[in-house]
Parts: C-alpha cells; sequence; structure tokens
C-alpha cells in the first residue's frame, strides 16, 4: 500500500504551480498592454529572465518569410553590447537545417538538453544561432514555434547555463504555453497594423490628390492620423481654385471617428466644393446652403467647417475672406513672427439650427505672411485648457515664420503631432509684395 505524500512534496508541488501561474499572468498582462509587436516581445523576454531562463531570444518572420531577431535579454546585461544580435538573419535553408530552422519550419517546441555546435557551418543560420550560444552560452534550451491561424510567426528561445538547473519536460510544456500566448500577440499586433494601414489609406483617399499651384503663391498641407487608433475620422483639408480666380481653402472636422464620419466628411466636401463653384456667394452662405443640406441628409450629424477665400492679384494686396461654423480660428504669422488669430465671421456648428445667419470677415495678409487652417488635434489634450495649445502653436509656428512653407507644416506637425486624434492642416504663404 502506498504510502501518504509527504508534506513537503506537496508544498513544493504548490509551490511550483503558483510559479507557473504568476509568470503566465505576468506574461499575459505585458502582452496585452501593448500593441507594438516589438515592444510585446521585449517586456516578454525581461519577464522570463530570470524567472525561467538565463537568457532568451524572439526570432519572428516577416510578411515575405524572411528571419529577424526582436528581441534578446541576459541574465547579465553586460554581456549584451546594444544592437549586437537584434536585427536580420541570414535566409532559412531547408537543405541543413538546425534546430532553429526546424522550429521555424514549425517543429516543436524543441528541448535541447546537450547543446554543441560546429565551429563552422555551411547553413548562415546556424552558424549565427552557433555564435549567439557561443557568446552567451547554454547548457540546455527550448525553442518553440509561434502558431496562430495555422501559420508559423517565429520561435521563442530560452536557454538555461547552469549544468545544475537544466530544462526539462515541464519547463518545455510552459514554454509551449507561453509561445501561443506570444503568437497570439504578434498576430494581434500585426493584424491591427494592416487594419490601421488601410484606415490611414482610406482617410487619404478622401483628401486632395494635389494642391493648386497659382502664381507665387505656395500651399501645402499635411495630414497625421492618431497614433494609438486604426480607424478612420472626420478631419479634411481642401483647396481649389474658384471659377472666378480666387482660391478656396477649407478645413473641418466631422463628428466621431468611425467610418460613418468619414462618409460624411467626404460628402460634406464635395457639397461645399459644388456650393461654392456653382454660386460664387460670399464664404458665411455658402457655409448656411452647407448647414442647411446636412440637416436635411443627415439629421443630427454634426461638424466644424472654415471656408475661406484668397482674393488678390499677382502682384498683391492679398486678403483673406471667411466665415467659421464652430471651427477654431485660423493662425496669421508675419514675417517677422508676429502672431495673431482670425477670430471674425465665427459661427455654430453644421448640425445644429441650420436657420441661424451667419457671418462672414475679411483679414489682409501682409506680404510673405503664412497661413495656417487647422484641426482641434493640433492643439487639443486630454485634461488640459485649451488655451495652453493655442499658446504653444502661436509660439512655434512664430519660430517658423521664415521657413519654406513645406517645411513650415512639417516642423507643425514635429513640435505639435502625436496627439490622439487625427491632425489635418494647411498653410497658404503669401509672395512678396511688388511685380
Amino acid at each position: 500500500m502506498a504510502g501518504k505524500p509527504d508534506r513537503h512534496d506537496i508544498d513544493e508541488v504548490l509551490q511550483q504551480a503558483l510559479a507557473r501561474l504568476t509568470l503566465l499572468s505576468g506574461v499575459t498582462a505585458a502582452l496585452s498592454s501593448t500593441l507594438s509587436t516589438e515592444e510585446a516581445v521585449r517586456r516578454l523576454c525581461r519577464i522570463l529572465v530570470p524567472q525561467l531562463a538565463d537568457w532568451c531570444v524572439v526570432d519572428l518572420l516577416d510578411e515575405q518569410g524572411r528571419p529577424y531577431r526582436v528581441a534578446v535579454t541576459h541574465r547579465d546585461p553586460e554581456r549584451l553590447p546594444p544592437g549586437r544580435f537584434e536585427g536580420p538573419l541570414p535566409p532559412i535553408r531547408d537543405d541543413l537545417p538546425g534546430p532553429l530552422t526546424h522550429a521555424l519550419r514549425g517543429a516543436g517546441p524543441l528541448l535541447l538538453t546537450s547543446i554543441s555546435f560546429p565551429e563552422r557551418s555551411d547553413d548562415p543560420l546556424h552558424a549565427v544561432q552557433a555564435e549567439t550560444f557561443r557568446r552567451l552560452g547554454g547548457d540546455s534550451a527550448i525553442l518553440a514555434p509561434l502558431r496562430a491561424r495555422q501559420q508559423i510567426l517565429g520561435v521563442l528561445t530560452v536557454v538555461r547555463t547552469r549544468p545544475d538547473r537544466p530544462l526539462t519536460d515541464d519547463d518545455q510544456s510552459i514554454v509551449e504555453d507561453l509561445a501561443h500566448r506570444v503568437a497570439l500577440a504578434v498576430d494581434n499586433g500585426r493584424l491591427y497594423r494592416a487594419a490601421q494601414h488601410i484606415a490611414e489609406r482610406l482617410q487619404r483617399s478622401l483628401l486632395p490628390d494635389r494642391l493648386p499651384e497659382v502664381g507665387a503663391l505656395r500651399l501645402a498641407a499635411r495630414y497625421s492620423p492618431a497614433h494609438e487608433t486604426a480607424e478612420v475620422g472626420g478631419d479634411w483639408y481642401d483647396a481649389f481654385v474658384m471659377p472666378k480666380g480666387d482660391i478656396a481653402l477649407i478645413i473641418g472636422d466631422v463628428a466621431g471617428h468611425d467610418l460613418p464620419a468619414a462618409v460624411v466628411m467626404s460628402q460634406l466636401r464635395n457639397m461645399l466644393r459644388t456650393l461654392a463653384c456653382d454660386r460664387g456667394e460670399p464664404p458665411g452662405e455658402i457655409l448656411r446652403r452647407l448647414d442647411a443640406v446636412n440637416e436635411t441628409l443627415y439629421g443630427t450629424r454634426t461638424a466644424t467647417c472654415l471656408y475661406g477665400l484668397i482674393t488678390g492679384a499677382e502682384s498683391g494686396p492679398w486678403g483673406f475672406h471667411h466665415s467659421s461654423a464652430g471651427h477654431l480660428p485660423p493662425l496669421l504669422v508675419t514675417r517677422d513672427g508676429d502672431t495673431r488669430y482670425l477670430e471674425g465671421g465665427a459661427g455654430l456648428l453644421l448640425g445644429v439650427d441650420p436657420g441661424v445667419p451667419r457671418q462672414d470677415a475679411f483679414d489682409e495678409l501682409p506680404p510673405e505672411s503664412t497661413l495656417l487652417l487647422y484641426t482641434d488635434g493640433l492643439v487639443e489634450r486630454p485634461e488640459e485648457h485649451l488655451t495652453h495649445g493655442m499658446t504653444r502653436l502661436r509660439q512655434h509656428a512664430a519660430a517658423l515664420a521664415r521657413e519654406s512653407v513645406e517645411a513650415f507644416c512639417d516642423e507643425i506637425l514635429a513640435g505639435l503631432g502625436g496627439s490622439d486624434d487625427d491632425i489635418a492642416l494647411i498653410a497658404l504663404r503669401v509672395p512678396p509684395a511688388g511685380p
């Protein structure tokens, strides 16, 4: 008759189970806290070392099936010169397969209890792996393929360097579980990036392909999608030459951050173009008509919009005739860096009360000045008053007053971008005075 289990053995089993649950919980939290594939696997490696291994590696396959090493973590950070082991790997060769090649082809998890590599190898990928083990050491290792949706995405390698504490079959099952979780995180990150790319392409397809070129006037525009979303939004800009030669400048933002907002945005943009070219009326009247159409077609859908006309002859003077439907005021920057917001012509958002009359405003544009139209993502920040963002924009724009209009837009985005919202902006540079 078998004796009762020793209490010490029971406690040890419970401790091992608790340690395994703690490890899996930490890994799950690390992988789910970011959509960046590279950051996720680096966080994973920092948890596995030293809890499970003395060092570990994550190798991934790109969309073309080429391997690249994303993360290498060692118990002793001094053993890892920055960038020494990470980066592109040699291509996979099926004629001379080593353990890493086998795992990248889906074999495993592979438990290696006796590690030895020849001094020379005709397989470049195997040679890289051998060099890594020679430099970092290794007595036992587990290589687990990362599988998701019937695809191999890469390999997780965990290594122990002490002969008295080798990796075992029990560790093999843990690493297999970890590899499954890593594969899901990598796959989700790639799906997210693909959706983000499609959303950005769709958004850009709804914006003008090119800006008009009129004499010495210079136009530049930029669109920057929100960095943490994979959805289309309602931000847009537009510019075109009117039948009588004036230049229409438009900036707008439809409420919402989804496909319906993008659809309404594109339709409002096209309707505004049609009304402006067909009617040739002052901006305030055009916005009134647009508001009436918006009320008929979309009901409660709200949007901001600023519509203006650049007027003047080739030799100047130039002016800006404009009206705003709840949009942030344009910023005028002189050649000497003086700045002011053009707050005239302000009115209600589109979709609030189409019967309210709309006002127009006119501002002169000094020679070599810059007129900037932008959406709220450029200046609004969570838990911060809007005036702080408006002040930042004035200060930043003043320092760029004499840059080219292209550099002006680039530097504005570089200095004030990184928002949680989309950003659209369009800038116009007035030519110097004289013929």
